[in-house]
């Protein structure tokens, strides 16, 4: 098989949550562009027509669905309806996700129960249906995780995120638990930890720590609208398909300090 076929995606289906703005859109532009047919979830329907009509200018096939993945019941109607439309799922990407800022010893409690139910939990049964009815069966899939490097190491003092570090850290060892027992049914489990892109959730630290961030990082950036796309192909693709159980950062080196 030459690379090229490796990287290819032509006929795949891949479900991206969160995928109508910032990082979910653009993995959903790079599935997409290597041939990959697309199912994107999000809150805001309003939102998803847009990322919709964007796709489908690039020549894209792309279903979407409003769905809230803190609202548990909702999660096995999702899956039939990408079921419904395409008759199989080859790729999931949980990137869906939520993050809150407070003290640690004032944080609330449903501050904490949102961030972990969206980034643990609903990633979680989501992707356990998902395996249920279509990987496990097929034998085959990919399963991709967006955690972050904040669930990699601690924060500084003024950026307190215990909830979202506490949940992305958990979401890295999940694809490890999750790669060890679906690798035999041929199965890739992984997770992309980003580092800071300019998105909507990030915005907030972005205007209060950017400059500090910029500093910190080796190759003196934040991420940009097409530092994840080659990960995620990779990810998707049977270019990766003897990795797993893997967190690949991507962050401009600011791990390396």
């Amino acid at each position: 098989m030459s690379v090229k076929q490796l990287f290819d995606l032509t006929g795949k289906v891949a479900i991206i949550t969160g995928g109508s703005r910032g990082l979910g859109l653009q993995m959903a532009e790079a599935l997409g562009e290597m041939g990959a047919r697309l199912a994107i979830t999000a809150r805001k329907a309003d939102e998803l027509a847009e990322a919709k009509a964007h796709l489908e200018t690039q020549g894209v096939e792309v279903l979407t669905i409003v769905n809230d993945l803190s609202k548990f019941d909702q999660i096995p109607g999702l899956v039939s309806a990408v079921l419904e439309r395409y008759g199989k799922i080859d790729i999931l990407v949980n990137n869906a996700g939520a993050t809150w800022g407070a003290p640690a010893e004032d944080y609330p409690n449903e501050a904490w129960m949102k961030v972990i139910n969206l980034n643990v939990n609903g990633m979680f049964f989501l992707t356990r249906e998902v395996g249920k009815r279509a990987f496990i069966p097929q034998k085959s899939g990919k399963v991709i995780v967006t955690a972050s490097i904040a669930g990699l190491r601690g924060n500084p003092p003024d950026m307190q995120t215990i909830a979202y570090n506490t949940s992305k850290g958990a979401d890295v060892n999940f694809v490890r638990a999750l790669a060890a027992e679906w690798g035999r049914y041929n199965i890739n489990v992984n997770a992309i930890c980003p580092g800071f892109f300019p998105s909507k959730m990030a915005s907030g630290i972005m205007e209060k720590l950017g400059d500090r961030i910029i500093a910190s990082t080796s190759l003196g950036r934040v991420g940009g609208d097409e530092d994840l796309k080659g990960a995620v192909v990779f990810l998707a693709s049977e270019a990766s398909r003897h990795v797993t159980g893997h967190a690949l950062t991507v962050d401009g080196g600011s791990s390396c300090f």
